[in-house]
């Protein structure tokens, strides 16, 4: 983990120098940005491993620093807000946030996610040897590359986020086999991920917005009702 450089987003100094001084002992690199306008530009120069994001900024809230943010960067977005509504959180969710941490917090709590979250967005060596080895991945006429994390159709690069990219490699490794909303869940986002099952129908959502031409009638990810989610070869 080391070196790995955390963008914090905080209007309020002793917020982010108890943030910035936590995470520098844990031995990670940290920038700071105080409002939304300066978080984009910053974050867009420097492309940080991680951005730990607060909901009310001045300038531009949060939510429309991370929709703006996840056209051009593929990094976990941690939204640290004093908010508690559950609307807040599925929004955030919706618009590609990874994870929600509510104001007040324990900064061992935070130090924690910001690990957890980079080693999902950091696949192993070995793991990437093997899918060096194994080349694409081809489900009917969609290729899945995952040293550049898209989609490709008809030519085309589809950028995927991580977890939409964790999602669809996991049902595409295991045609015609149905995951449940949990068993993708605990697989894409971890056993200490604190969201429940609506998350990964966000994701599959946002997933099916980016490679199906009809959502309603999709051809990729299919729905198996009361059970979860699977593609098929056919």
């Amino acid at each position: 983990m080391d070196n790995k450089n955390i963008l914090i987003v905080d209007d309020e100094q002793v917020i982010v120098d108890m943030l910035k001084f936590n995470l520098e002992k844990e031995g990670f690199s940290t920038i700071v940005a105080y409002d939304g306008e300066e978080a984009i530009r910053v974050a867009l120069e420097t492309k940080p491993d991680l951005i730990l994001l607060d909901l009310m900024l001045p300038k531009i809230d949060g939510f429309n620093v991370c929709k703006e943010l996840r056209k051009k960067l593929i990094c976990p977005i941690l939204m640290v807000t004093a908010k508690e509504d559950v609307v807040d959180k599925i929004i955030g969710l919706e618009i590609g946030a990874d994870d929600y941490i509510t104001k007040p917090f324990v900064v061992r709590e935070v130090v924690a996610r910001v690990k957890a979250n980079l080693r999902k967005y950091t696949l192993p060596i070995e793991e990437k040897k093997r899918e060096l080895e194994k080349g694409r991945l081809r489900i009917k006429d969609m290729i899945i590359d995952s040293e550049r994390y898209v989609a490709i159709i008809d030519d085309k690069n589809i950028p995927l986020t991580v977890k939409e990219f964790e999602i669809l490699k996991m049902l595409a490794l295991s045609p015609n086999q149905v995951f449940t909303r949990e068993q993708i869940l605990r697989s894409v986002w971890g056993y200490d991920f604190y969201g429940d099952a609506r998350t990964v129908d966000v994701a599959i959502r946002r997933l099916r917005e980016k490679i199906e031409v009809s959502t309603s009638e999709p051809k990729y990810v299919q729905t198996r009702r009361g059970m979860g989610y699977y593609v098929t070869e056919e």
